[in-house]
């Protein structure tokens, strides 16, 4: 089982940056990928960029592949969002995930087996 711990939510104003951290424990040798998902309030949760260990090769929502990048250490120990030019949009709850995804599953919720608590992020002047 593997256990994941986000930090470094918070408020920012638009145009701003921050950098989220998933700290993951436990036996992270079998997994094949990490992931950030959102969740707005009202609304589903969302995709937002994925990292996978076939290849060491990232994914991104297009909403956010120009303004955001996922990276990570190749132990799966932890993966970081770096996220600029924030939007009063990227308000929402933001969630780690770990698993074994293949390529089809990697950009939804059921490629994922291990989740965070989740960190909010507040986009507001």
């Amino acid at each position: 089982q593997v256990q994941l711990v986000e930090t470094g939510g918070g408020l920012v104003q638009p145009g701003g940056s921050l950098r989220l951290t998933c700290a993951a424990s436990g036996d992270t040798s079998d997994t094949g990928g990490m992931a950030w998902f959102r969740q707005a309030p009202g609304k589903e949760r969302e995709f937002v960029a994925a990292l996978r260990r076939n290849g060491w090769r990232t994914y991104y929502n297009e909403i956010v592949k120009d303004r955001f990048s996922i990276s990570g250490d190749r132990a799966f120990s932890a993966i970081y969002l770096q996220m600029t030019g924030l939007k009063p949009e990227d308000t929402a709850v933001y969630y780690c995930a770990a698993g074994r995804p293949i390529l089809s599953s990697l950009r939804t919720m059921g490629g994922y087996t291990n989740w965070g608590q989740g960190t909010q992020v507040t986009v507001s002047s």
